[in-house]
């Protein structure tokens, strides 16, 4: 699946020449400055993935993103599709080495910042440079998708606004002490192996990887979980979003048009949409019509969780459709 928003030719819009050229003046002057004192403070690899509220974010991303690129992380707790992207955006943060902060906003707890930013659905990315704020993508997207839209970033604030990142002093660990290593358990390798999959966008080996552990221990959590993820992800592979909504809206008794409907919203973090769409085709259908959405339906409570409250919602419409 083709991520939205993916391209970077929308900051031309968003980041007045103006603005660039006074960024990019301020920016050489904070250098200078800097310069004069010694060179600039070196920064721990742990402060380039903070967490933003309301109440810091002017100080800890609009300042900062006059000597930054600040990408923002919208998430939620209860959004799953946010547990896959967000440890690869905190990875590339630390490999990137200061070219770019990641700042993570709780969508729950700072809704007033996800009205601003007009974002619709979780996990959505953004861009702070200068304080121009520029769309980068909302869903789910693979590894080498991020690292292109990264390095997009990373060049226009360099040659337009003059930013250079941060210096990063890779000793530097702020006083933390090193967690002692958990005991490995006896399927890590193999849950490791699935992440790593997923990560390199190899979503075959992932479902594969979870599969080795279920055909173990049946009842093991995180491998059914991480099956139901990456199933859907590679459902919505490939997929032309325009085409497959267009086929749900003008065949809407069609039950495999409702379900990739119902998939690609998932994935684009609108859950009662997906959850909603596929309760309504059940009241809709018979025999094994019915079981076919009703089993995808499932499938979907397991990837959003069953303590969401939108599934639990989901879940008492289900059984009034059903009897």
């Amino acid at each position: 699946m083709q991520p939205r928003n993916m391209s970077m030719s929308g900051v031309v819009d968003l980041a007045a020449v103006k603005a660039a050229q006074e960024a990019k003046s301020k920016a050489e002057q904070a250098r200078a400055e800097a310069a004069r004192q010694g060179g600039p403070a070196a920064v721990s690899p742990a402060d380039l993935v903070i967490n933003v509220d309301e109440a810091t974010f002017e100080r800890d991303v609009l300042q900062l993103s006059a000597e930054v690129p600040v990408v923002l992380d919208f998430w939620a707790e209860w959004c799953q599709p946010c547990k896959q992207l967000s440890p690869v955006l905190e990875r590339l943060a630390v490999e990137y080495d200061g070219r770019f902060v990641l700042a993570k906003i709780d969508v729950d707890a700072n809704q007033m910042l996800m009205q601003q930013f007009g974002v619709q659905g979780i996990p959505a990315v953004f861009a702070v440079l200068a304080g121009q704020a520029l769309p980068l993508f909302q869903g789910a997207a693979s590894e080498q998708q991020i690292r292109q839209t990264l390095d997009q970033l990373v060049q226009v604030a360099e040659q337009r606004f003059g930013l250079t990142g941060l210096t990063v002093d890779a000793d530097a660990e702020g006083g933390r002490e090193e967690a002692a290593p958990e005991p490995a358990g006896p399927y890590d390798a193999l849950l490791e192996a699935a992440v790593q999959a997923l990560d390199a966008g190899d979503l075959g080996g992932a479902v594969q990887a979870y599969k080795n552990v279920l055909s173990e221990d049946p009842g093991n959590t995180e491998a059914k979980l991480g099956l139901a993820q990456a199933e859907l992800l590679q459902r919505v592979q490939g997929a032309d979003p325009q085409q497959v909504r267009k086929e749900a809206a003008d065949r809407p008794a069609d039950v495999e048009a409702q379900i990739a409907a119902a998939d690609l919203d998932l994935v684009g973090g609108h859950v009662d949409d997906a959850l909603g769409r596929l309760v309504d085709t059940v009241q809709r259908t018979t025999g094994d019509d019915r079981d076919a959405v009703r089993r995808r339906l499932l499938e979907l409570f397991e990837v959003v969780g069953a303590e969401d409250p939108r599934v639990v919602k989901a879940r008492r419409a289900l059984a009034r459709a059903l009897f």
